[in-house]
């Protein structure tokens, strides 16, 4: 397995891990990594691996077998072996984009408290699906209210519970097609702000900012309809 250390610590840029195992179409596994895979609608990190005697450019992280993580090169190039000691850096930029605009996202699912069927994260923008048979009838009192509680400083944490927990609350699931991880005995809760002024919980394995301050303004794109029962909604990171 990889030790997921985006989990422990979102703001971790570099660190070290050993390579665990070279796949056949040329991944690299490491033991620990602070590389996020592509899931849940957020794409896997980007950056570089270097060792004593090469580096190397890596596109994108990926889910592998089990537990594992794989990072997937740029372009053909020498590779790392087996039981070699690694330095890992993830393109920081890029991945805290990412964080603002999950964040923003789960906030976005506040403002409109609908389930979501469907979502996607970039650098630049992100989108939520939600069942909904009508478009929203003033995007810019939802934009207004969605930078309200972004300026509200909130505290974003996380906690465990148990599989038995969620379902004995099922209302903390939003998503309606991706349901959260189970197996493992124990699923993680995302939390925007703190007990009694909590504007947000719900099962997901992101990553996130620590405060909704780090998100600063963004703006609601545009709003698609994406069939009788759906509609797509857009969210900008302001000056992008």
């Amino acid at each position: 397995m990889t030790k997921p250390l985006f989990r422990e610590d979102a703001y971790l840029r570099e660190t070290h891990g050993v390579v665990t195992r070279i796949t056949d179409e040329g991944g690299i596994v490491l033991d620990q990594s602070i590389f996020y895979p592509t899931s849940g609608g957020q794409p896997g990190d980007s950056g570089d691996l270097s060792w004593d005697s090469g580096a190397i450019e890596i596109a994108t992280a990926i889910k592998g077998q089990g537990d594992e993580i794989v990072l997937v090169p740029a372009e053909p190039a020498a590779l790392p072996i087996v039981g070699q000691k690694v330095t890992q850096k993830i393109t920081w930029d890029r991945r805290h984009r990412h964080m603002r605009v999950h964040t923003a996202l789960h906030l976005l699912s506040v403002v409109i408290p609908l389930p979501v069927s469907g979502g996607a994260i970039s650098p630049e923008k992100g989108r939520l699906d939600f069942d909904m048979s009508e478009a929203p009838e003033d995007n810019d009192a939802l934009e207004a209210t969605l930078n309200k509680l972004i300026a509200c400083h909130f505290a974003v944490s996380d906690e465990w519970i148990t599989d038995a927990e969620l379902d004995a609350n099922p209302d903390l699931v939003k998503t309606m097609s991706v349901q959260p991880p189970r197996g493992s005995g124990h699923i993680r809760l995302v939390r925007i702000g703190v007990g009694e002024n909590t504007a947000d919980l719900q099962p997901c394995g992101g990553t996130h900012v620590a405060n909704t301050d780090e998100i600063g303004r963004v703006r609601i794109g545009k709003i698609e309809k994406k069939g009788k029962q759906n509609r797509r909604v857009y969210l900008h990171l302001d000056g992008v």
